[in-house]
């Protein structure tokens, strides 16, 4: 089984340098935005990755 986990920072600063740098950079997922934006809500933001994490496991063949 396969298995992943996530960290996300605040909306105003992001990672700690520290912990951004602990994972190499095919590692990491950037969520884009449109140009302009000040930013994407935090919860909003952990549930797009959460919802394409599901798609690329066919989590809906679970159900």
């Amino acid at each position: 089984m396969n298995t992943c986990d996530g960290q996300v920072g605040p909306e105003s600063r992001g990672l700690p340098v520290e912990i951004l740098g602990s994972a190499s950079e095919q590692q990491r997922i950037r969520v884009p935005m449109a140009p302009g934006s000040r930013s994407l809500n935090l919860s909003n933001t952990v549930a797009v990755v959460i919802y394409k994490a599901w798609r690329q496991v066919e989590f809906g063949k679970s159900l």
